[in-house]
């Protein structure tokens, strides 16, 4: 049995101090993968390094109807003013543990122990996908081309992440 395509609306989300559309060569990369995969570019921002910035673009995206998983890229670093994690962990429902550990393994042979600098991650919150991402280009190809490309198309067996789409708040239905 061959399973047909279901295409996934998506958010993408670069933090950054410095960046502008003009400049943003890891939000083109994510945006070009996701349209060129046959999904949904459902919107596309660019907000500082601040928690409550990212955390006020989430809500909104969070709320909205029209949006299925959000990509972030940036801010996943050690410095003072990387604060994606922080923003993101606070809204999760659940973490997906496996997806920076997957995100490690495809890193290394690139860029060797320089892997264990990122705190890439992934988590479920309010019934969408939050993927985060590294702020290079390199990182998000890596993100995209060996996990995301996979899990986000219904395709891929034996199981992926839009097959259980529509579970992701079954919890919620028991109160």
């Amino acid at each position: 049995m061959t399973r047909e395509f279901i295409p996934v609306r998506m958010a993408v989300l670069t933090v950054s101090d410095t960046r502008t559309r003009e400049t943003d060569k890891s939000g083109d990369t994510l945006a070009e993968r996701i349209t060129s995969a046959g999904h949904i570019l459902a919107d596309r921002d660019i907000v500082a390094d601040d928690v409550a910035l990212i955390r006020a673009r989430m809500g909104h995206w969070l709320q909205a109807h029209d949006i299925d998983a959000v990509i972030s890229t940036g801010g996943t670093g050690l410095t003072g003013r990387d604060v994606t994690i922080e923003a993101m962990r606070g809204l999760f429902d659940k973490e997906i543990e496996g997806f920076g550990t997957l995100f490690h393994m495809l890193s290394f042979p690139k860029i060797g122990t320089s892997t264990v600098q990122s705190r890439a991650t992934a988590g479920v919150a309010k019934g969408k996908y939050i993927f985060c991402l590294p702020g290079s280009p390199g990182a998000c190809r890596d993100g995209w081309d060996g996990i995301l490309v996979h899990q986000l198309d219904y395709r891929h067996l034996p199981c992926n992440f839009v097959e259980i789409m529509p579970r992701l708040e079954e919890h919620l239905k028991r109160k």
